[in-house]
């Protein structure tokens, strides 16, 4: 049942999205310039959540648009009704409906739906990863320095030794292609289909990547925070790959050096 509501709550907040889509809506500003929200963001939070409490009214909720927290289920719901509003609200149609579900501390399915690009991405734990019911898998590659790479960087500067653009520079400076997609969500999505070999960025959200984490290791891949070390949606940093590079990348990370090709 989880499932179905799961489905039909990407769904609905997919409607809003495509619906208000390169036309009229309001904008405004959260914490940061460029930080923004629109009408439709929380058109599609009030869609999603109007669903998951009708048929579960106990569960935990954690959306990014109304910051409601609510206790006293086994299930909590992490949403984020349109990843990537600063796309969104410039007509670029790399934006999507992210949704988790966490069950005893523990993400049991997860959903994206970019309905733009009409790819829906689902997973269960134990059970795979899908793109429009289809199994997908992440990459094969196997060294950095041939690598696709996507990322992110935060609306406020980090000023720490290893920061967003030192690891972007040292990776650049090697001639390995780094994206920036302007979702998480998605960057998550596209490393589980194998179009990306992997994605990290320094500063997220629990509902930036609750769904997308699931879907990576579903689909092969292997997902930790900036250290390495086993990864957690309630902590800012992570670094997902396919797995046969992730040591290289963590490595860079930390401040070492891009590999030579042996």
């Amino acid at each position: 049942m989880h499932r179905e509501t799961l489905i039909a709550a990407v769904n609905a907040g997919a409607e809003q999205l495509k619906s208000f889509f390169n036309q009229k809506f309001t904008i405004s500003h959260k914490e940061g310039v460029n930080n923004l929200v629109t009408e439709a963001d929380f058109a599609s939070d009030k869609a999603i959540r109007s669903i998951i409490k009708n048929d579960f009214p106990d569960d935990g909720i954690v959306s990014e648009e109304s910051r409601e927290k609510e206790a006293g289920s086994e299930y909590k719901w992490i949403i984020d009704p349109i990843d990537g509003t600063v796309n969104f609200a410039n007509g670029i149609p790399l934006c999507c409906v992210s949704i988790g579900l966490e069950y005893n501390g523990s993400m049991l399915m997860g959903a994206v739906y970019n309905p733009l690009m009409e790819e829906f991405y689902f997973a269960e734990k134990g059970k795979g990863a899908t793109l429009n019911g289809n199994k997908i898998f992440v990459s094969s590659k196997t060294r950095l320095i041939t690598s696709c790479l996507v990322t992110g960087f935060p609306y406020t500067y980090l000023e720490q030794e290893y920061g967003p653009i030192e690891v972007f520079s040292k990776l650049i400076r090697r001639g390995i292609p780094v994206r920036r997609l302007g979702s998480a969500a998605m960057d998550l999505c596209w490393v589980a289909a194998g179009r990306f070999d992997g994605f990290y960025e320094h500063e997220l959200h629990a509902w930036d990547s609750a769904a997308g984490f699931l879907i990576v290791e579903e689909a092969g891949g292997k997902v930790t925070n900036l250290a390495g070390d086993p990864y957690s949606p309630y902590q800012p940093g992570i670094v997902a790959t396919n797995g046969k590079i992730h040591n290289e990348l963590i490595n860079v990370i930390a401040g070492g050096n891009v590999q030579e090709l042996l």
